[in-house]
Protein backbone atom coordinates (compact mmCIF):
# COMPACT_ATOMS: atom_id res chain seq x y z
CA UNK A 1 0.00 0.00 0.00
CA UNK A 2 1.22 3.44 -1.45
CA UNK A 3 1.89 5.87 1.90
CA UNK A 4 -0.70 8.73 0.78
CA UNK A 5 -3.32 5.84 0.91
CA UNK A 6 -2.09 4.36 3.93
CA UNK A 7 -2.70 7.58 5.53
CA UNK A 8 -6.30 8.42 3.82
CA UNK A 9 -7.56 5.13 5.00
CA UNK A 10 -6.28 6.10 8.48
CA UNK A 11 -9.66 7.91 10.26
CA UNK A 12 -12.04 4.75 8.40
CA UNK A 13 -9.68 2.19 9.96
CA UNK A 14 -8.95 3.72 13.80
CA UNK A 15 -12.02 4.86 14.16
CA UNK A 16 -14.29 2.54 11.96
CA UNK A 17 -16.27 4.90 10.26
CA UNK A 18 -18.29 3.81 7.12
CA UNK A 19 -21.05 5.50 5.65
CA UNK A 20 -24.72 5.42 5.45
CA UNK A 21 -27.41 5.98 2.67
CA UNK A 22 -29.70 8.35 3.93
CA UNK A 23 -32.87 7.27 1.25
CA UNK A 24 -32.69 3.70 1.72
CA UNK A 25 -31.25 3.75 5.40
CA UNK A 26 -28.77 0.99 4.31
CA UNK A 27 -24.91 0.86 6.33
CA UNK A 28 -21.49 0.34 4.43
CA UNK A 29 -18.28 -0.41 5.36
CA UNK A 30 -15.45 -0.51 3.60
CA UNK A 31 -17.27 3.31 2.92
CA UNK A 32 -18.50 3.67 -0.28
CA UNK A 33 -19.01 6.86 -2.72
CA UNK A 34 -22.52 5.21 -4.27
CA UNK A 35 -25.03 3.06 -2.87
CA UNK A 36 -25.33 -0.30 -4.88
CA UNK A 37 -29.36 -0.47 -4.10
CA UNK A 38 -30.34 3.65 -4.56
CA UNK A 39 -27.62 4.24 -7.23
CA UNK A 40 -27.82 8.01 -8.37
CA UNK A 41 -30.67 8.88 -6.40
CA UNK A 42 -28.63 7.84 -3.25
CA UNK A 43 -27.23 10.42 -0.59
CA UNK A 44 -24.25 8.74 1.10
CA UNK A 45 -23.27 10.56 4.47
CA UNK A 46 -19.89 9.27 7.09
CA UNK A 47 -21.24 7.35 9.31
CA UNK A 48 -19.33 6.28 12.67
CA UNK A 49 -19.80 2.23 13.75
CA UNK A 50 -19.95 1.45 17.43
CA UNK A 51 -17.98 -1.26 17.15
CA UNK A 52 -20.15 -4.08 18.38
CA UNK A 53 -21.45 -7.75 16.28
CA UNK A 54 -21.28 -11.32 16.28
CA UNK A 55 -18.86 -13.60 14.81
CA UNK A 56 -20.74 -14.96 11.46
CA UNK A 57 -17.57 -17.67 10.54
CA UNK A 58 -14.01 -18.32 11.67
CA UNK A 59 -10.96 -19.83 10.99
CA UNK A 60 -8.10 -20.40 13.14
CA UNK A 61 -4.80 -19.66 11.18
CA UNK A 62 -1.89 -21.97 11.99
CA UNK A 63 0.76 -21.49 9.39
CA UNK A 64 1.49 -17.54 8.69
CA UNK A 65 3.71 -15.18 6.82
CA UNK A 66 7.06 -14.21 8.51
CA UNK A 67 5.54 -11.19 10.09
CA UNK A 68 2.70 -12.66 11.81
CA UNK A 69 4.44 -16.23 12.65
CA UNK A 70 5.09 -15.30 15.77
CA UNK A 71 1.18 -14.83 16.44
CA UNK A 72 -0.06 -18.58 15.48
CA UNK A 73 -2.73 -19.53 16.33
CA UNK A 74 -4.72 -16.78 15.87
CA UNK A 75 -7.96 -16.11 14.86
CA UNK A 76 -9.80 -14.73 11.29
CA UNK A 77 -13.34 -13.91 11.45
CA UNK A 78 -16.29 -12.40 9.57
CA UNK A 79 -17.85 -9.76 12.10
CA UNK A 80 -21.29 -8.84 11.00
CA UNK A 81 -21.80 -5.64 12.94
CA UNK A 82 -24.86 -4.52 14.81
CA UNK A 83 -25.77 -2.23 12.50
CA UNK A 84 -25.52 -4.55 9.16
CA UNK A 85 -22.16 -4.41 7.58
CA UNK A 86 -20.19 -7.96 7.53
CA UNK A 87 -16.36 -7.29 7.53
CA UNK A 88 -12.84 -9.03 8.02
CA UNK A 89 -10.79 -8.84 10.98
CA UNK A 90 -8.58 -10.34 14.04
CA UNK A 91 -10.65 -11.71 17.08
CA UNK A 92 -8.46 -11.35 20.24
CA UNK A 93 -9.30 -14.71 22.42
CA UNK A 94 -8.18 -18.59 22.43
CA UNK A 95 -8.61 -20.51 19.68
CA UNK A 96 -11.25 -22.50 22.05
CA UNK A 97 -13.29 -19.66 23.31
CA UNK A 98 -14.29 -19.18 19.44
CA UNK A 99 -17.48 -19.98 18.40
CA UNK A 100 -20.46 -18.82 15.61
CA UNK A 101 -22.40 -16.14 17.43
CA UNK A 102 -19.77 -15.24 20.21
CA UNK A 103 -20.59 -11.11 20.60
CA UNK A 104 -17.59 -9.12 20.31
CA UNK A 105 -16.79 -5.21 20.07
CA UNK A 106 -13.97 -3.67 18.69
CA UNK A 107 -10.81 -2.91 20.32
CA UNK A 108 -7.86 -0.82 19.09
CA UNK A 109 -4.73 -2.53 18.75
CA UNK A 110 -1.02 -2.44 17.10
CA UNK A 111 -1.57 -4.50 13.58
CA UNK A 112 2.34 -4.69 12.73
CA UNK A 113 4.95 -2.62 11.60
CA UNK A 114 6.94 -2.11 8.38
CA UNK A 115 10.49 -2.81 9.40
CA UNK A 116 12.27 -3.35 13.03
CA UNK A 117 13.04 0.10 12.81
CA UNK A 118 9.94 0.77 10.83
CA UNK A 119 6.52 2.55 11.43
CA UNK A 120 4.22 1.01 13.53
CA UNK A 121 0.62 0.80 12.46
CA UNK A 122 -2.50 0.47 14.63
CA UNK A 123 -5.86 -0.40 13.93
CA UNK A 124 -9.42 -2.64 14.73
CA UNK A 125 -9.36 -5.88 16.12
CA UNK A 126 -12.32 -7.54 17.86
CA UNK A 127 -12.77 -8.75 21.43
CA UNK A 128 -15.31 -10.57 23.19
CA UNK A 129 -17.93 -8.88 24.52
CA UNK A 130 -18.51 -10.20 28.86
CA UNK A 131 -22.28 -10.46 29.09
CA UNK A 132 -23.76 -9.94 32.48
CA UNK A 133 -22.24 -12.89 34.45
CA UNK A 134 -18.46 -11.90 33.45
CA UNK A 135 -18.73 -14.83 30.57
Amino acid sequence: MSVPRFWRRLKNVYNLIGTQCENCGMYYYPPRSLCPKCRRSSLIIPFKFKGEGEVLTYTIVHSATKDFEKHVPYILAIIKLNEGPNLTSQVICSPEEIHIGMKVKSVFRKLGEESEKGMIYYGTKFVPLLNHSGK
